[in-house]
């Protein structure tokens, strides 16, 4: 069996947020493997802390990813200021063919396509991805996935996160899959430091909002911000759709800051925020404009965030009139010249600059490891945990099953990954959406 099979039949998926299905990138040919340890989310530690933790099982999976799609480079990414795991790191890639690569301290360092950019000097085509200048990228934690996947026959059934924000005691722990984030939160962070907290999943800038306090952990949490509902970053980005939009239509003045500090328009490519929220003066018979200036924005929220003085929403305009290209199946047709801005290095925004606009500074402070073992007495798995379908369920309702058994299977000729079971359970239910396991005494 190859490394491609393995990693599919463990279900693994890019685990820094994506959830793209590890194994098809590992059937590709490359030159470049290159692992994402960037993490500039706020107030998120989990990729540091796999890291300082997992180093050499990291670079086991850089070789066994660099040899199945026969690439000559390997280079792990890395903020510099994170010195621990720089040192560990590099200590373990002593005598390999797999390097580190050091990254500034700035927003969005993350970015595929800032990342493939810093590391090898090539600009991916206008909506395309990495392999289309012969690299692949995944997450560091998911390249440990498929070490481990490779090695031990493991399958994902266990999720590494940040819990941070307004908690007693911020932390980085690893947890089993379908763990509720309220239980997360109460066992393992000390409980929440405010009397009505709401979630960020996935970070402040690129994560989703949540109220409802008892969402599972699923392969792709990277992290909780937990802040008081009565916070202005919460009180900004509980606003609807419908209502952002309407502030945009009335109030921008056309400033350009958006653009200007966008980091894939610094990079060269046709995104322009501002010119997306111009189209929002077109809305008033009620239908549905696009702009094309949006399509290749990576949602990383600079200027909703950072940018614009008035603190209006281009990156939801700009999430609006993707989601409108898509139904209506338009693709990009911009330029494919790409040309670096000359003014890049000095419009990157600085981490701890991006958190004092936020009034998240009183938050920044280490998440660090815990070896806490928490064993939840019932899991919340959904179908879906990724790109692709939902897996299709394997069990019924009553079913015993064992630690790391296959619940689901991928869809015939789809995109998906096989959930697995983390612990001895029983299926207390099953929907059309997800699996309920309690544990079995």
């Amino acid at each position: 069996m190859n490394l491609a099979d393995k990693v599919r039949l463990a279900g693994v998926v890019g685990a820094g947020g994506g959830g793209f299905p590890a194994h098809v990138k590992l059937t590709a040919r490359a030159e470049y493997v290159i692992a994402n340890g960037a993490e500039c989310e706020p107030l998120l530690h989990k990729d540091a802390v796999i890291m300082e933790t997992q180093a050499a099982r990291l670079v086991r999976g850089m070789q066994l990813a660099m040899e199945a799609v026969g690439a000559a480079h390997g280079v792990i990414g890395i903020k510099a200021k994170k010195k621990h795991a720089v040192e560990v790191v590099q200590a373990a890639c002593a005598g390999t063919t797999v390097r580190v690569h050091l990254l500034g301290d700035y927003y969005p360092a993350g970015d595929e396509y800032d990342l493939v950019y810093s590391v090898t000097g090539r600009l991916i085509p206008p909506g395309g991805i990495p392999i289309h200048v012969g690299a692949v990228v995944n997450n560091v934690e998911t390249l440990v996935n498929i070490a481990e996947a490779a090695e031990q026959d493991r399958p994902v059934t266990h999720k590494t996160l940040t819990i941070a924000g307004a908690v007693r005691t911020p932390v980085t722990f690893t947890v089993p899959i379908g763990t509720s984030l309220r239980e997360c939160v109460e066992r393992a962070a000390g409980g929440f430091a405010t009397d009505d907290p709401v979630y960020s999943l996935g970070g402040l800038m690129m994560g989703e909002v949540t109220e409802d306090l008892d969402r599972p952990v699923t392969k792709t949490t990277t992290g909780v911000v937990v802040l008081p509902r009565g916070h202005h970053l919460m009180e900004r980005k509980l606003k609807k759709p419908a209502v952002q939009a309407k502030i945009g239509k009335s109030a921008c003045d056309q400033c350009r800051y958006c653009t200007e500090y966008c980091p894939r328009y610094l990079l060269g490519y046709a995104v322009e925020p501002h010119q997306v929220m111009r189209t929002l003066a077109f809305t008033a018979t009620g239908a549905a404009y696009f702009n094309q200036f949006a399509a290749l924005c990576c949602s990383c929220g600079l200027c909703t965030l950072f940018a614009c003085p008035e603190e209006l929403y281009p990156k939801e305009a700009c999430d609006a009139s993707k989601a409108e290209m898509r139904a209506a199946n338009v693709k990009w047709t911009g330029p494919s010249e790409v040309k670096v801005h000359p003014l890049r290095d000095g419009r990157r925004v600085p981490i701890k600059t991006l958190a004092r606009r936020m009034h998240v500074l009183q938050y920044d402070v280490p998440a660090p490891w815990s070896a806490t073992v928490l064993e939840p007495q019932r899991v919340v798995l959904p179908l879906r945990q990724g790109a692709g379908a939902p897996g299709q369920p394997l069990v019924q309702v009553g079913a015993r099953v064992a630690a790391g058994q296959p619940l689901t299977a991928i869809p015939d000729k789809a995109l998906g990954s096989i959930i697995h079971a983390p612990f001895a359970a029983t299926v207390a239910e099953l929907t059309p959406s997800q699996l309920v396991l309690t544990r079995t005494p």
